[in-house]
C-alpha cells in the first residue's frame, strides 16, 4: 500500500526544503550556524540578509538584529 502525503506534510517537508537552502546561503554569506537557522526559519528577506553582511559590512550579530 502506498502512502500519501497529507497537505499539511507536504507543506511542513516544503518549508523544511526552503529553510535548509535559507540556511546554506546564510552561512556562505558568513552568518554563524545559530544566527543563521533563527533567520531561516524566520520571514526575514533573504537577499536584504545576505547583503548585510556582504556589500554593507555589517557584522553578523547586528544584521541578526535588523532582520528579526
Amino acid at each position: 500500500m502506498e502512502e500519501t502525503l497529507t497537505t499539511l506534510e507536504r507543506e511542513k517537508d516544503e518549508r523544511g526544503k526552503v529553510e535548509s537552502w535559507r540556511l546554506h546561503v546564510l552561512m556562505e554569506a558568513g552568518y554563524p550556524l545559530p544566527l543563521a537557522e533563527r533567520i531561516a526559519q524566520s520571514d526575514a528577506d533573504l537577499h536584504e540578509a545576505v547583503e548585510l553582511v556582504g556589500p554593507r559590512g555589517c557584522v553578523p550579530d547586528v544584521a541578526a538584529q535588523i532582520l528579526l
